[in-house]
């Protein structure tokens, strides 16, 4: 419910260790932190280092990373990028502390949204929402006389047409990389045929007609999307549209900022958002609700903690967020939703609304099946009623390792 109120209203990147006027305090103690590599972590990495003695990893493939850097004693990194997709391996392995005690000496600036509470104890502070939203030319959709699709079906009618014109590579992009990108596709698409994860007994419920349903729609986008879609990730699909390769896409709304940076972008101004198309006409968008945020490592000195998450405040400030206003639907005091927050919005207050992602043990160990499992299906080399049985016996095996079966 807190992301509809908030709706509503590998590169490493080593920064400078000189403390600059912008900060408000001088750093002396060396922090580190590892996160994902998108622009608003950008900003909020970049403000910490203004404190100086602060060194930022910006890695796509963080959350591979973490579980190991963050047991090892003493951790790795101070501070941990995170989202309720990935905090759940760090908590399970005790390696993230509590924050109650920072937040009474340095949070003064934060609002209740972003206190991340488990058990009674806050874990983490969020400082985004991110979904994923439909993404299209606008120039493209008026010049062939196309209404903004609203479900899959509405998309794939519009590829069509873009196709036949040939006025772009491919009509559609997607971030169907092998592993957590397809799980991911996936776990959008399947919510929205009325679809749930799991059983009352923690048994897998997606080898079902939603889950047939949903393989099926996911793989009519091969007939728009590059060859190369089991390699595509966000950053990829980002490039496609800021090199007018591609007229639509379902992505990330942490993305859209990217596209009106005149650095990098040969689309500025043409790329507009809406809400993430719907599985059926009468259904959720069909995607699911994050947060991102920073969590603290437990394997540090307690002075450590104190001066990582004093650090992160000076990242998460009003400061940062004047500066990069559009990298992000910021859940922090200052933030401006503009158009480019448009789709995110409209996907996060839609009737019926989608699902948040489940932060569950459950979830993590189905979302790696998934993403072992659906590559095969893609490829042709197995087909959807075999598809959605490999996944319930991957996930079966891996829920009764980890104790969650028996």
């Amino acid at each position: 419910m807190f992301l509809k109120r908030i709706a509503l209203a590998g590169a490493v990147s080593l920064m400078g260790s000189a403390a600059f006027a912008a900060c408000s305090y001088e750093n002396e103690v060396p922090v580190k932190s590892l996160s994902a590599g998108f622009e608003a972590w950008k900003a909020v990495t970049d403000a910490m280092a203004e404190c100086g003695n602060f060194q930022a990893e910006l890695d796509q493939e963080f959350r591979t990373k973490q579980p190991a850097a963050f047991e090892a004693n003493p951790s790795l990194y101070q501070i941990g990028g995170v989202s309720n997709g990935t905090i759940t391996p760090l908590l399970n392995a005790g390696t993230i502390r509590p924050l109650d005690d920072l937040v009474e000496k340095y949070g003064q600036n934060l609002t209740p949204n972003q206190l991340i509470r488990i058990n009674g104890q806050i874990m983490a502070i969020a400082m985004m929402v991110n979904t994923q939203h439909l993404m299209y030319r606008s120039d493209v959709l008026a010049d062939l006389g196309i209404e903004v699709p609203t479900t899959w079906d509405e998309v794939y009618a519009a590829a069509d047409q873009i196709k036949e014109a040939g006025v772009v590579d491919y009509p559609l992009g997607a971030t169907m990389k092998s592993g957590w990108n397809l799980a991911q596709e996936f776990v959008n698409m399947y919510p929205g045929f009325g679809g749930t994860f799991f059983n009352d007994d923690n048994t897998t419920a997606v080898n079902s007609e939603a889950g047939m349903a949903a393989l099926e729609t996911m793989k009519k986008a091969l007939d728009y999307t590059d060859p190369e879609v089991l390699v595509s990730d966000s950053t990829y699909v980002q490039q496609q549209f800021q090199q007018g390769k591609i007229a639509m896409a379902n992505l990330w709304a942490s993305r859209a900022g990217a596209m009106n940076d005149e650095a990098e972008s040969q689309v500025v101004g043409k790329i507009a958002m809406s809400a993430a198309p719907r599985a059926t006409a009468d259904g959720a968008p069909a995607t699911t609700l994050w947060w991102d945020g920073i969590v603290i490592a437990s394997n540090i000195s307690d002075e450590e903690a104190d001066a990582a998450f004093r650090l992160a405040m000076e990242g998460l400030d009003t400061e940062m967020v004047a500066s990069a206003n559009d990298a992000a639907i910021w859940l922090v005091n200052g933030y401006q939703p503009t158009e480019i927050a448009k789709g995110a919005i409209e996907t996060a207050t839609a009737v019926p609304a989608p699902p948040a992602y489940p932060s569950t043990t459950q979830m993590g160990l189905l979302h790696t099946a998934l993403g072992n499992e659906l590559p095969a299906f893609l490829t042709g080399e197995r087909d959807a009623e075999a598809t959605l049985v490999a996944i319930d016996e991957a996930y079966t095996t891996s829920a009764k390792e980890a104790g969650v079966l028996k």
